[in-house]
């Protein structure tokens, strides 16, 4: 419901933005407390390192991106000792958020489609829960914060979401 309603303001989705230095710990935290419950119910373990970084982002929008990637990290999860790590790392314009886990990966053939709009893949039918709208919406909030989104994965081994996020704010916003 919530990917319906996003995607239906995604064309005046600017008029809402809130551009500012976010605690990005407490945007991580936040969204780990939300899928707290399916992440205990599913066996997930969950490492955060050096996250104690500030970033030039609307937080509201990248809540809605990080919960859409942890979503998926649950759905397409491993059965076995499932895990997600979440990482920073602080360049010099920006900061590298990293969310890996060692689910069921993504096709070779795929990865560079998991951000069409509609695309499921092999995954998504197999899981006939997969809308293909989710981490399209991710890229498309992305693209108008000025933010960067990439996906590294191998099959059968684990799937890696960075983001890249402005450290400083830009002059003209």
């Amino acid at each position: 419901m919530e990917q319906v309603l996003f995607y239906a303001r995604l064309d005046q989705v600017s008029n809402d933005f809130m551009i500012r230095k976010i605690n990005l710990e407490e945007t991580i935290r936040n969204v780990l407390a939300r899928n707290k419950k399916m992440m205990i119910h599913n066996g997930m373990k969950v490492e955060i390192k050096n996250i104690e970084l500030s970033a030039y982002t609307d937080e509201k929008w990248l809540e809605f991106i990080l919960n859409q990637i942890i979503i998926n990290t649950i759905q397409y999860r491993k059965e076995k000792s499932p895990e997600i790590v979440i990482e920073l790392e602080e360049m010099k314009e920006n900061v590298k958020l990293s969310i890996k886990d060692n689910g069921i990966g993504i096709k070779k053939s795929e990865i560079d489609r998991i951000f069409d709009k509609g695309f499921t893949g092999t995954n998504g039918r197999n899981q006939k829960k997969s809308t293909g709208i989710g981490l399209y919406l991710c890229k498309r909030l992305c693209e108008e914060l000025g933010m960067i989104i990439e996906a590294q994965s191998k099959e059968n081994e684990y799937t890696n979401i960075i983001i890249t996020i402005p450290r400083t704010k830009k002059i003209n916003e």
